[in-house]
């Protein structure tokens, strides 16, 4: 198979592309490493030293002897697209190359235009080339569970949802309402390829994906080989955040109650699932919604969880709620529905409570690094300032 991955350089991206490259899939990797500057535009960094792009695939062909192309560029432009799909004739292009931080979207007015316009121009591309080009590749889309927000009954994993109208049947698809700008654009994201399989009879698969936690898969072995890894308030996801708060010393910060509650899942399980999806695609010419998370937890248990962790490493490690800068609800139900993943046999292979031990442990070499960006940490964008 070959697989085309739009934000190869990602945390997600990088060890999907090596994933794939290890089981024999061809793989082209694209990205504008937007990422990499917006991290550095709020004061922050990696965890881990990212090597360039190309240094990272020198080191997969060295120590992993895999070949992956890898081309920067920005796919918001149609034509750099076109001609990335038309050349390499791509089985499944893979769409992760958007900005993915709901607090980024959140700063101010230039930040939410950029994130509307770079997240749906890059999709409404990547949409009408397939059409025109081959309108036979799989496409598979990176949304988020927060695109459903937090409502009063259970998830559907459909796309469609049986209603009542007028007294008639019909069908609407799954409500959402999202918590940011960013969920917003993700939303109009599922919206347009719901709409454009109907009418381009397009293959699609969209995932909503929990909160990632992790700092490596089986195959990042040696430091070369490390995805990124981030940990500040604009674009580290919780539990990457708590561990890092740890390490420093730093009190875990739940926001306001801690009783939010989302589905989670490793880094290594992620990446699992993505390409079992690629390995299995829908049917041609489907829709498909999958809800992809394998544990659910509260802000609150999560912060225990890294609590117990720390500790039996021999770390201080407190907890202080702090102020919520967003607009959330802090306690509400939450029962997603999760059956394709299952149906193709899928089975996780990490939990929460092993996983955070082996992430701090990996952290732990990089304290010093760690501390020159503590003060990325806390929160500092607020919703409704």
């Amino acid at each position: 198979m070959k697989v085309l991955v739009l934000g190869a350089d990602g945390y997600l991206g990088w060890p999907l592309s090596l994933r794939l490259a290890i089981k024999g899939h061809e793989v082209m990797g694209i990205d504008n490493l937007a990422t990499r500057r917006a991290v550095e535009e709020i004061g922050s960094n990696s965890a881990f030293p990212l090597p360039s792009p190309q240094e990272r695939v020198k080191e997969a062909k060295r120590i992993l002897g895999v070949n992956i192309d890898f081309s920067i560029g920005d796919i918001t432009n149609k034509e750099f697209l076109r001609e990335a799909i038309k050349s390499y004739k791509p089985d499944a292009v893979v769409h992760f190359a958007e900005q993915r931080s709901a607090p980024y979207s959140m700063k101010d007015l230039d930040h939410a235009v950029y994130t509307v316009r770079n997240n749906l121009e890059s999709t409404l591309n990547l949409i009408y080339l397939v059409k025109d080009i081959d309108p036979s590749i799989h496409i598979l889309k990176m949304g988020t569970m927060g695109e459903y927000g937090t409502p009063n009954f259970d998830i559907p994993e459909s796309p469609f949802v049986d209603a009542i109208v007028n007294g008639k049947n019909d069908k609407i698809f799954t409500p959402r309402w999202g918590g940011s700008v960013y969920h917003m654009s993700k939303i109009f994201d599922s919206y347009f390829l719901a709409y454009f399989n109907r009418i381009f009879n397009l293959t699609i698969t969209d995932i909503m994906q929990g909160p990632v936690y992790g700092t490596r898969t089986s195959e990042i072995v040696e430091e070369s080989l490390r995805t990124r890894f981030d940990f500040d308030e604009t674009w580290g996801t919780v539990v990457n955040r708590f561990c890092v708060e740890a390490i420093l010393g730093i009190p875990l910060t739940p926001y306001g109650k801690g009783g939010q509650t989302r589905g989670f899942l490793s880094l290594e399980d992620s990446i699992n699932a993505l390409t079992l999806l690629l390995e299995n695609p829908p049917k041609r010419e489907e829709y498909r919604v999958v809800n992809q998370f394998m544990e659910i937890y509260s802000i609150n248990e999560i912060a225990e969880i890294v609590k117990r962790a720390g500790e039996d490493l021999g770390l201080d490690v407190t907890i202080n709620h702090v102020e919520n800068p967003r607009v959330e609800a802090e306690e509400h139900y939450y029962n997603p529905e999760r059956k394709v993943l299952p149906a193709l046999g899928y089975k996780p292979k990490k939990n929460l409570a092993e996983e955070v031990k082996i992430m701090i442990e990996d952290l732990i070499p990089y304290k010093e690094r760690l501390e020159r960006y503590k003060t990325a940490i806390m929160p500092k964008t607020k919703w409704k300032s």
